[in-house]
């Protein structure tokens, strides 16, 4: 009796973590405030900012990128990229890359804060783009954003932002750990497989909308239950068959444990 008892405690106590793991969630990164947007903007034609952007540029990114950013047999020209390519894929950490891959990964930032700014109004000067969005969610729709994230991003990085295979070995990110000011430039830039979404495509009110909308998705509102992470149905089929397996057992264990206790009763009255 005693090691049926513990078997079935181990097994609620599995099941207890296994819904634990499937709810952890991961925490957003840091995220550019508008005024760090702008400061860096006052330094794109700073000629001191852009030398030392260029001395920069030769020592990590000219055997890939070309002297003078026009691209060669192991990295694209940068002269099309301007200020918010550069920014983005710096920040991302998806530059500089250790070897070519079909899509850079997301990774920390390689280099501080102020070498990233001098290394963006390099290449921004080389593109003659200074253009940086600010990214500003308070000031979006939170319904225009659902709308035009559901009809224009979810095909992609899925209805929940948790990201979705594409084509060729490459994938849509998932965008609940992305900073706002990150996915308005990848709108802006339109990096790897993504299209670029330009103010004649997207004002900057409609790109506020959706970042404040992919906000919302980081913590939505539960109207009840448990998330579990709010990563698709299977999670959930597999938390309902891991819970209401060990409830099915339990409740076994249970009426057997009482026919068990009538079936001795019984047996000692009839002696």
């Amino acid at each position: 009796m005693s090691s049926r008892r513990s078997w079935a405690v181990g097994l609620l106590s599995a099941s207890v973590v296994a819904g634990v793991v499937l709810v952890l969630v991961g925490t957003a990164a840091g995220d550019q405030q508008p005024e760090d947007v702008r400061a860096l903007s006052d330094k794109l034609d700073d000629p001191e900012v852009i030398a030392q952007g260029r001395s920069l540029f030769e020592r990590a990114c000219v055997s890939c990128h070309g002297d003078g950013g026009q691209g060669s047999d192991f990295g694209p020209s940068l002269l099309s990229d301007g200020a918010t390519g550069a920014d983005f894929m710096l920040r991302t950490g998806r530059m500089p890359l250790a070897s070519p891959v079909p899509q850079a990964p997301s990774k920390p930032q390689a280099f501080s804060d102020e070498e990233t700014d001098a290394l963006v109004a390099y290449v921004a000067d080389l593109a003659e783009d200074r253009a940086l969005p600010v990214v500003e969610a308070a000031a979006g729709d939170l319904v225009l954003g659902g709308e035009l994230f559901r009809a224009n991003c979810a095909p992609c990085h899925n209805a929940s932002a948790i990201g979705g295979a594409l084509s060729f070995g490459q994938h849509a990110p998932s965008l609940l750990e992305v900073p706002g000011q990150q996915i308005g430039e990848a709108m802006r830039f339109g990096p790897g497989e993504m299209p670029v979404f330009g103010e004649d495509v997207f004002s900057d009110h409609e790109m506020n909308s959706i970042v404040r909308y992919v906000d919302y998705l980081k913590d939505p509102d539960d109207p009840g239950g448990l998330s579990l992470g709010r990563i698709g149905p299977v999670t959930e089929g597999f938390a309902a068959w891991i819970i209401g397996m060990a409830a099915l057992l339990i409740g076994i264990r249970w009426v057997t444990a009482k026919l068990w206790q009538r079936r001795t009763e019984e047996t000692e009255v009839g002696v």
